[in-house]
């Protein structure tokens, strides 16, 4: 707790005139490339005058690389993976007695507008916002009431790259951007990235009118400013991948000498804070600055305000399922190196996704991959992953120079590593269970919960086994075959996956517990045995696996979220799935019953797969 206010609450609670405003704008899809952190490329003006007299954070992470999660941790102070939410655009909810942090400030008297995503993968069960739309703005409060307000800018997202842009918007010359080394040096990715710095610029005229409004309305000495964006660049492998490129963000803060006593202890205008920042500390902070004492759920720390509390040592990142894509990774930094492990290693990078697939340097980029025109970093994402990467910013700022077999990083390693399984456990991660099983074991209560009582969730359990599986270790292939009889599905999942993930090897070692589990009373089990027997089994295995994974994959019966995963197992059998194209044309593209946010992603699956969009299959 500030001491300059400490007997200022014990004297009487602070009313709502006595609090401040509170401004925030966002920007989509970028990361710190503004002028203000040091970009001469960038042309952002009005962000860099907002620095000039506020303090900029340079070890900011968004903890998610994409949107919903990432909006997602900052609306709730809690990390999606403990709470089911990882997963891009699904939806689940938090326990009665968990709000969305606005609603207690609405509680304390402010008046919240958002204007206008939201975005959230968890459900809103009370009223989050006095309004939430284009229209939404704080001058619709009551007078004298404090506010919260949300403005978000959509002129730099991944989209927009992609879209014509006004030949008087058009000031950032393509011959002399950075092209970063895991990108192929072309006109298309020259073009891509020189675009996405003219958005920046638009992003930041925009931006700067919300900073004009205040100042105009005589607010300014009454209002403390964020500004930030919701993760790295849209460019491919920045969005969507939970390295420094994905997650590190900007984030500036403006505190008026009036409220300087709620500052962050950092505080110093125009300067810089190594403060590590995540998404997650936002919910807390603001509760802070309001006066009202974090809730002791939150995960994140208060960094500003009341309450603020001394920084940690790690930030966190994670990566689950990205569009119609499965996929699990997570990873930390300490501010200098970045650890990540990969728990489905045997799935490339660069996995088809139709939406990443729009923007021209991800065709240009995969079409040389298959020519065969790239070099060794610039191929990276196009193949399997190893289990573990390790890199160090301070002279591998792109993060291709994998360091994790390097004997003079191993202390670093053993650290990192040591953090990730450690916050694993704090958060009892239930993203390690399949998406399906965590929707299945949540019924009648919440993933969050679920995760918290043993009888749902063994988290010891599916966590060992989800490493063993994912280690590549060649010798503990028996102990995989050991996983498929245990009598809990989440370790049965990891199990089959471990022996997925090392291939023809993996099969032959377990060809019988495999067949056995294609009559799994766990979906995902018998998905990914069958996608096993398909690849490597003989010619009856692969017809008993097409003939499951056709069943699962039929959404308007069954699970939305096991016909995802089995579609994507349709697709990676390649030519064994080419018989069964016309059934799989007929498989439905919608679901039978309500999905929110996920029904869309079987039908860009089976574009894929069926050859009406994209390139055929990996």
């Amino acid at each position: 707790m500030k001491w300059s206010l400490f007997f200022l609450l014990l004297a009487a609670p602070l009313t709502a005139a006595e609090r401040p405003n509170f401004l925030w704008i966002s920007s989509e899809d970028n990361g710190p490339h503004l002028g203000c952190y040091g970009d001469s490329y960038a042309s952002t003006p009005n962000l860099d005058g907002l620095a000039a007299k506020g303090l900029r954070y340079t070890r900011v992470w968004s903890n998610a690389p994409v949107c919903a999660p990432a909006r997602t941790t900052v609306i709730s102070g809690l990390y999606p993976p403990s709470t089911g939410s990882e997963h891009m655009r699904s939806q689940t909810a938090l326990p009665e007695g968990m709000s969305l942090f606005p609603a207690y400030l609405r509680e304390a008297g402010y008046y919240c507008t958002n204007a206008s995503k939201e975005d959230y993968n968890l459900a809103k069960t009370n009223e989050v916002w006095d309004e939430s739309s284009g229209r939404a703005h704080w001058r619709n409060r009551a007078e004298g009431q404090p506010f919260f307000a949300v403005f978000n800018s959509t002129v730099s997202h991944e989209s927009q790259i992609r879209n014509a842009i006004p030949e008087e918007n058009r000031v950032h010359d393509p011959a002399k951007v950075r092209v970063p080394a895991y990108h192929p040096d072309t006109p298309e990715v020259r073009k891509d990235w020189a675009r996405y710095y003219d958005r920046l610029t638009m992003m930041d005229a925009e931006l700067g009118g919300r900073l004009r409004e205040i100042e105009e309305a005589g607010l300014a000495e009454n209002t403390i400013i964020f500004y930030w964006s919701d993760h790295g660049s849209g460019m491919p492998r920045n969005k969507r991948w939970p390295y420094h490129s994905g997650l590190n963000v900007p984030l500036i803060v403006h505190v008026p000498e009036k409220w300087k006593a709620l500052a962050p202890d950092d505080y110093s205008i125009g300067a810089t804070s190594a403060r590590l920042v995540a998404f997650v500390d936002f919910a807390p902070t603001m509760l802070s600055l309001a006066g009202i004492k974090p809730k002791e759920w939150m995960q994140g720390i208060a960094f500003a305000g009341q309450f603020e509390k001394p920084g940690r040592d790690f930030n966190y990142g994670f990566r689950g399922r990205m569009d119609e894509r499965i996929d699990l990774v997570r990873s930390v930094t300490d501010g200098r190196f970045v650890y990540l492990r990969q728990y489905l290693p045997h799935r490339i990078y660069g996995q088809y996704i139709d939406y990443m697939f729009q923007t021209p340097t991800t065709r240009v980029w995969r079409g040389l991959f298959d020519q065969g025109k790239l070099d060794e970093a610039q191929s990276h994402f196009w193949e399997e992953k190893p289990a573990e990467e390790l890199y160090d910013l301070q002279s591998d700022r792109d993060e291709v120079v994998n360091l994790i077999a390097a004997p003079e990083h191993a202390a670093v390693l053993a650290k990192l590593r040591d953090a990730h399984e450690s916050w694993e456990r704090e958060i009892l991660d239930i993203g390690f269970l399949p998406e399906a099983e965590i929707h299945a074991r949540a019924e009648g209560s919440t993933p969050y919960e679920a995760a918290r009582d043993r009888a749902k969730y063994d988290f010891d359990a599916v966590f060992s086994a989800a490493g063993l599986a994912s280690s590549r270790r060649v010798e503990e292939v028996s102990d995989l075959v050991a996983l498929l009889g245990n009598p809990d599905s989440g370790v049965r999942y990891w199990g089959a996956t471990g022996l997925l993930i090392h291939g023809k090897p993996g099969f032959e070692a377990g060809a019988a517990a495999l067949r056995e589990a294609l009559g799994d009373d766990c979906g995902s089990v018998a998905i990914v045995a069958a996608e096993s027997l398909g690849r490597f089994g003989t010619k009856v295995d692969r017809e008993k696996s097409l003939d499951l994974l056709l069943a699962r994959a039929d959404q308007e019966k069954g699970n939305v979220f096991e016909a995802i995963l089995a579609l994507n197992a349709l697709d990676y059998l390649d030519e064994v799935a080419a018989p069964r194209m016309d059934a799989i044309r007929q498989l439905p593209r919608t679901p039978g019953k309500p999905a929110p946010r996920v029904d869309g992603y079987a039908g860009s699956l089976l574009k894929h797969l069926t050859g009406d969009k994209g390139i055929p299959g990996e």
